[in-house]
């Protein structure tokens, strides 16, 4: 299914039904600040699974992201965040940035990976953050990337439906994806380190 969503201003009734198919075990691909991502409730096994089947990732040893309502939400599925971290994220979310952090016992065991760690977004995007709230919490991100040889992930709504209709439930246009993926940064250790540069500028 196809569904037309206004970046700016997103219908309440749109992003209702967006939620529906995601309580039913769904999966979506919906837009971001960045590239446009496959996207599940992140507690519906069935639906993580089918995403890694079409990125052909193990659940075990991918580096899975969330994307989270606000910063209240990230702490309640980490290990406490220290004034520090805390104000690192304050700063730079809603951004282009997905910080590594340690996971806590409410992540469900199909992402735990052996680092014991999670990504985790608050994109500077209308309609994922209104999905995200309507849902109640976390959606599962993971990019969507392209066979091009040229672009490195999906920018044009159109194809992304032609190409990935008969695998997904629910395809969210929301326009023209962009092509660079989030800043990734890593807060595990005794410093925050950037692993890999995409399109947010650390502050």
């Amino acid at each position: 299914m196809l569904l037309k969503i206004h970046p700016e201003n997103p219908s309440e009734r749109k992003i209702r039904q967006v939620v529906e198919v995601l309580e039913n075990d769904g999966v979506i691909i919906y837009p971001t600040d960045t590239v446009y991502g496959l996207g599940c409730d992140i507690f519906s096994k069935k639906a993580v699974e089918k995403i890694c089947q079409i990125r052909k990732l193990n659940p075990a040893k991918a580096n899975l992201t969330f994307i989270c309502e606000d910063i209240s939400q990230i702490a309640e599925y980490t290990v406490q965040l220290d004034n520090e971290l805390f104000r690192l994220l304050k700063r730079n979310l809603p951004g282009r940035f997905t910080f590594i952090l340690k996971a806590n016992n409410k992540v469900p065991k199909l992402f735990k990976n052996k680092k014991k760690t999670v990504g985790v977004r608050i994109p500077d995007h209308n309609i994922s953050l209104a999905i995200t709230k309507a849902l109640g919490r976390p959606l599962l991100s993971i990019s969507l990337k392209s066979d091009d040889e040229i672009l490195e992930y999906f920018t044009d709504p159109d194809e992304i439906y032609e190409d990935f209709k008969k695998q997904v439930d629910l395809f969210v246009d929301g326009g023209t994806g962009d092509n660079k993926p989030s800043t990734i940064v890593n807060c595990t250790g005794d410093e925050p380190e950037i692993t890999r540069h995409g399109k947010g500028e650390l502050i």
